[in-house]
């Protein structure tokens, strides 16, 4: 539409670029721009979206609630959007994650990097968990919900480098990471990598228990 509404304009004497007639087109849909019309359109979507190779859905995150894979028409990103009219409940998460062995990284301190741009979100943010061997509670785990800075992105925001860093226990078995939407909205993600820092790096979450004993005047 966008493209048959700029030939028909430019035979008038009117030269507007593709990304003017875009939101000529969302304006006239009755939408404010096209990112608007874009990323509405993205949370109605069916299911269909291709995976990114190595990546999937966590079990709990509903198809029914949420549209995930590879972003449509953007090369090397993904993305997670709340359906329209969906019910989610409160605190619900659709995620998009990877999971593997520790072995490699037995005792190292992880970076995991990457951008995210969100839109209308209740709150879009990267995440990575140490598990133990055997099972059992975490060992070490961040998703930047608790932090006061540097944390989730919400509303409406441009491109933004987001970290976690983690120790690797020797006694970790696995680790899982990725990046999620919580509840409304949507959320990119790209240029993902994961690097082993040195101990110049503070690590972002203290883990299962703190680093020492604290407040023993109990005042």
């Amino acid at each position: 539409m966008a493209k048959s509404l700029r030939n028909a304009l430019a035979e008038h004497g009117h030269e507007l670029s593709h990304g003017q007639c875009l939101d000529l087109v969302a304006r006239q849909l009755g939408y404010a721009d096209w990112n608007v019309l874009s990323a509405r359109g993205l949370r109605q979507a069916r299911p269909d979206l291709q995976m990114p190779e190595g990546w999937f859905a966590a079990s709990h995150s509903s198809h029914e609630l949420y549209c995930m894979g590879i972003a449509p028409d953007q090369t090397g990103v993904a993305m997670i959007a709340s359906r329209a009219g969906a019910k989610i409940p409160k605190d619900h998460t659709g995620v998009l994650m990877q999971s593997f062995s520790a072995q490699s990284f037995r005792g190292k301190r992880l970076m995991l990097k990457a951008e995210l741009k969100t839109l209308g979100a209740t709150a879009g943010t990267l995440w990575m968990r140490i598990d133990p061997r055997g099972g059992g509670r975490y060992l070490r785990f961040d998703n930047m919900l608790r932090r006061t800075e540097d944390g989730a992105l919400r509303g409406d925001t441009d491109w933004t480098e987001r970290s976690v860093v983690l120790d690797v226990p020797y006694s970790a078995e696995s680790i899982h990471l990725g990046f999620f939407l919580m509840e409304q909205g949507a959320v990119w993600a790209r240029n993902f990598a994961l690097d082993t820092v040195g101990d110049d790096v503070p690590e972002t979450s203290g883990g299962q228990f703190p680093h020492g004993p604290t407040n023993f005047s109990l005042q």
